[in-house]
């Protein structure tokens, strides 16, 4: 219920630029580096998630004070903007995973000489104050608000629920399954719910308003946690998948039309064919 909670105020208060910066390449950029640097699965989500928030949050002050500054006939074109950004990404993208470490405490930490050690290897020549300068922009933009729950809290929860329920599944290999479709939908997502868009509007030309609408289904985390296990459940045992799609039902009101679409538009992406 607390999960279902703050998944409903999340997207209640969602930006329309939500999930602008999770693009692949940035995704696979930060499970890479989350993988060199040993972090666990929740790490690497949240460092996205945490990247996200925080761009977005970063554009909207930019946006204020470039508006204040046209006030008072101060000039500041977009390209500078732009620039501003992207002279600094790689290190908001670094301060945002290390961030993320510390909240696995069973696993690394980043610590501030790893991530100097990984910048120079980039040619960037940041010092260790810039380093730890550009953490404390990122929590004072998001308002230290950074201990959220990633997707995959919601999968190990509404797993943890089917058990307790009396679903007899595989427990291992269907959090493991899992983790790795959550992967792929990360990593997918622009491709996952292009296609999931356009089999729920029956439609293979959305408009711009429809796309627009569609911005809640493709930012809900219990949403994509219950796609990817009822997913994981089609892949390894075939026949509780309807059993466990009325489970899930039961658990989150999603309806199970729902929750076939999405595993549908997984799996197409996934086998890369459009057999249903």
């Amino acid at each position: 219920i607390n999960l279902a909670m703050k998944n409903e105020q999340y997207l209640n208060e969602l930006p329309e630029q939500a999930g602008c910066f999770k693009e692949t390449r940035i995704v696979e950029f930060i499970f890479l580096l989350s993988e060199k640097w040993h972090l666990d699965q929740s790490a690497r989500y949240l460092a996205v998630e945490l990247l996200d928030w925080f761009m977005i949050k970063q554009l909207e002050q930019m946006c204020d004070d470039r508006a204040k500054g046209c006030d008072q006939g101060q000039r500041s074109s977009w390209s500078s903007v732009r620039d501003e950004i992207a002279s600094t990404f790689v290190l908001r993208l670094v301060s945002c995973v290390q961030l993320a470490s510390k909240f696995s405490l069973l696993y690394s930490i980043v610590t501030s000489d790893t991530a100097l050690k990984f910048l120079q290897s980039l040619k960037y020549s940041y010092t260790k104050q810039e380093l730890l300068e550009s953490e404390l922009a990122v929590l004072t933009t998001l308002r230290f608000h950074i201990n959220v729950p990633t997707p995959l809290a919601y999968v190990e929860l509404l797993l943890e629920v089917l058990g307790y329920n009396g679903c007899l599944l595989p427990a291992k290999p269907l959090y493991q399954q899992c983790v790795q479709l959550l992967d792929f939908c990360y990593l997918a997502r622009e491709t996952i719910y292009d296609t999931l868009l356009k089999v729920t509007i029956e439609n293979s030309t959305p408009s711009e308003l429809q796309i627009a609408k569609f911005l809640t289904v493709k930012e809900d985390f219990m949403l994509l946690a219950v796609g990817v296990i009822s997913t994981g459940v089609f892949i390894l045992s075939p026949r509780h998948w309807k059993q466990v799609v009325k489970h899930l039902n039961c658990i989150t009101g999603i309806t199970p039309q729902s929750i076939m679409e999405f595993s549908h538009a997984v799996l197409r992406n996934i086998a890369g064919s459009t057999t249903p």
